[in-house]
């Protein structure tokens, strides 16, 4: 794949996720932390989630493309495992529930309106890291990854992991509020 065309692809699913979470900032508390059950997630869990893991890769993508020796390619290939777990964090028809670490579970915790602005915050500095991706070669710059320090992947297939991430669960929390609002109404 053209290594242009991921990162306009990626930026466009960005600006969009960015867009999506404007919106959460007009609705009432209630509503951000409703929930369908006690083991399912509100929608400020879900952005709190997500302001987790952008907590550890946005840093550590900017940090591995300024650091690049490699200059930028035209073409990006995406590496096997990079591309399972990208493919696997693709929002589908009927999203699979999918086990997370403790410490990115936000379960239970007391979240108010600062989440949104934080998600919206680190969705323009991913805004501006994919533009500074046009800097470095998207196949050889590899970054570490938050499960382990010895997995390292490349920082084409890291974009599409945190960026397919975020749309899985911007969609779950898009779920969560056509519910809450059938629900609230009543």
């Amino acid at each position: 794949m053209l290594s242009k065309n991921l990162l306009q692809d990626l930026l466009e699913r960005t600006q969009e996720i960015k867009i999506k979470a404007e919106r959460f900032k007009t609705l009432p508390l209630e509503t951000l932390n409703w929930k369908s059950s006690p083991d399912s997630w509100s929608i400020l869990e879900c952005l709190e989630h997500l302001n987790r893991y952008g907590d550890y890769y946005i840093p550590e993508i900017e940090k591995r493309i300024i650091a690049s020796r490699y200059r930028p390619a035209e073409i990006f290939k995406s590496g096997w495992l990079g591309n399972y777990f990208a493919n696997a964090m693709l929002p589908k028809e009927k999203l699979n529930k999918m086990k997370t670490f403790t410490s990115m579970n936000p379960k239970g915790s007391r979240l108010d309106k600062a989440v949104i602005h934080q998600f919206i915050a680190q969705q323009q500095d991913l805004i501006n890291v994919l533009k500074l991706a046009s800097r470095a070669d998207l196949t050889k710059t590899k970054t570490g990854i938050s499960i382990s320090k010895w997995i390292k992947l490349r920082v084409g297939d890291t974009f599409r992991v945190v960026i397919y991430h975020n749309q899985r669960h911007m969609a779950q929390a898009e779920k969560v509020l056509k519910e809450a609002g059938s629900m609230l109404s009543v």
